[in-house]
């Protein structure tokens, strides 16, 4: 190998190298740009504001696991664990409103926040999860 081949292999080897900053600094941006633009109530549905109209346009997604979800869940919901959202993001539509749920709101919130910063606008959390949805919901089929 002579020096140029050496040299435009180590420049390769360096700007690789380069590539997991720079997307991490992507992705860093992207949640900045959201969060700096975002209202406090952006994203976030109670189970008392989920009346029947509601109930009956929007997508339901249960974030918990599938044995969770096997369990009880919210009629017609579809079960995407938290953490394939992103990996799943083809099975969430873009033209209704879709929400996301788990037990108490948490693990929803994260992957609602993943959805978002990826585009998604469409999709909330609904706070206090399944848990509050049995207690709180103003409607329940």
């Amino acid at each position: 190998m002579n020096l140029k081949h050496l040299f435009a292999a180590s420049t390769i080897a360096l700007s690789m190298s380069a590539l997991p900053a720079l997307a991490q600094e992507n992705g860093i941006e992207a949640m900045q740009e959201y969060m700096m633009f975002s209202d406090y109530e952006t994203g976030i549905s109670l189970p008392r504001q989920i009346d029947q109209t509601v109930f009956e346009t929007a997508l339901f997604v249960d974030t918990r696991d599938a044995g969770q979800f096997e369990e009880g869940t919210i009629p017609g919901s579809v079960n995407i664990e938290w953490r394939e959202v992103l990996d799943r993001i083809d099975e969430i539509p873009e033209d209704r409103m879709t929400i996301l749920f788990c037990n108490t709101g948490s693990l929803s919130a994260q992957a609602t926040f993943a959805l978002r910063v990826a585009g998604r606008s469409n999709v909330v959390v609904m706070q206090t999860g399944f848990t509050g949805w049995q207690q709180d919901a103003a409607y329940k089929p």
